[in-house]
């Protein structure tokens, strides 16, 4: 299913590429400047979600007086700094293991058991491509075409692109084809991609500037290029995953009532529902429901736990362990990093 986002106007903000793991932004102007001061640590593309959402929660009685510290990274390099040292309340991540990281030291083991399973946000990987579609991208076996160039971020450092490795790999399963021969269609792919970025959204910016002919990308990364005006086309192919987006407080945070207090804003109607607006597949129900023409059922969905490989417990170590995984044995072939 291919969709087509028409430019509303001049491209701006895409230099704002993830910025680094240390860099705060200054605290929210919109509450009062004294009280509670939470530290918001997330990946890359959520980033104007939460510039709408924090402001939303401060004008609640929850939130009134609470301040924010906001940073923003590839998802790898977020948990590794959290991990090192950073100041963080609340880890907004791009995929579970990203969280399991700070297990059991920073962040509760039983993350998972919150509502949602721990999820704030769902989305799926898609296909972005060049204005009509030239090179006829459909499939995951158009990506393994001579003539294809591919972006995608490094699944070292982007939770993103371990997603589109995942998608690439369980879409091949589902079709047939078997472990061995999944892994060697990932290597077919990783030889075509001309650009490894760090995260999901400089990927977005290298393809916006020219580079390749198809970005494996979030389904809300694409809708973020529509609100930038910027006139780009996705495909959502009939076998992708269904990302689901992992947030959780820190067992350490002085503040941890009120980030929770937080956590339980953003899956309100009100606030999934701009999230829903910004791209993401909401978790809440009915707002899922409310939504459903904006983010269609695709028949070959799947999620990372019916591939079978143990979920991402087993997933993470199997294929992106940095010394013996498969993607580091396919990084190694294809000259590219594992850190």
């Amino acid at each position: 299913m291919r969709y087509r986002i028409l430019a509303v106007g001049l491209a701006v903000g895409l230099a704002v590429t993830g910025v680094a793991a240390t860099a705060f932004a200054r605290p929210s102007t919109q509450a009062r400047s004294h009280g509670t001061e939470l530290s918001l640590v997330a990946y890359t593309t959520p980033r104007e979600a939460y510039a709408k959402l924090i402001p939303m929660f401060q004008t609640t009685p929850q939130g009134d007086g609470v301040n924010f510290k906001q940073s923003y990274g590839a998802s790898g390099e977020q948990a590794r700094a959290v991990k090192a040292g950073l100041r963080a309340d609340i880890v907004a991540l791009s995929l579970a293991p990203d969280v399991d990281t700070l297990v059991p030291d920073l962040v509760d083991p039983k993350w998972k058991k919150q509502s949602y399973k721990g999820m704030v946000t769902n989305s799926v990987v898609v296909f972005v491509v060049r204005d009509g579609n030239p090179k006829k991208i459909k499939g995951w076996n158009d990506l393994l075409r001579s003539d294809v160039d591919v972006v995608t971020p490094n699944p070292f450092t982007s939770g993103g692109a371990r997603w589109n490795v995942m998608a690439a790999y369980g879409a091949w399963r589902k079709a047939g084809k078997t472990d061995k021969q999944a892994q060697a269609n990932l290597l077919r792919l990783f030889e075509n991609v001309v650009v490894q970025d760090a995260s999901a959204r400089a990927s977005l910016n290298t393809f916006v500037s020219g580079k390749g002919d198809v970005l494996l990308a979030y389904e809300n990364e694409a809708f973020f290029s529509r609100m930038q005006g910027l006139d780009l086309q996705f495909v959502i192919p009939k076998a992708t995953i269904l990302i689901e987006n992992p947030i959780a407080v820190l067992k350490n945070s002085p503040d941890r009532e009120k980030a929770n207090q937080f956590l339980r804003f953003l899956r309100t109607p009100a606030a999934q529902q701009v999230f829903a607006d910004h791209g993401y597949r909401p978790v809440v129900k009915s707002v899922e429901t409310r939504n459903r023409s904006t983010f269609p059922v695709r028949p070959g969905l799947f999620t990372i736990d019916q591939l079978g490989l143990g979920g991402w417990e087993r997933v993470q170590e199997r294929f992106f362990d940095p010394d013996s995984s498969v993607m580091a044995r396919i990084q190694r072939q294809v000259g590219g990093s594992t850190g």
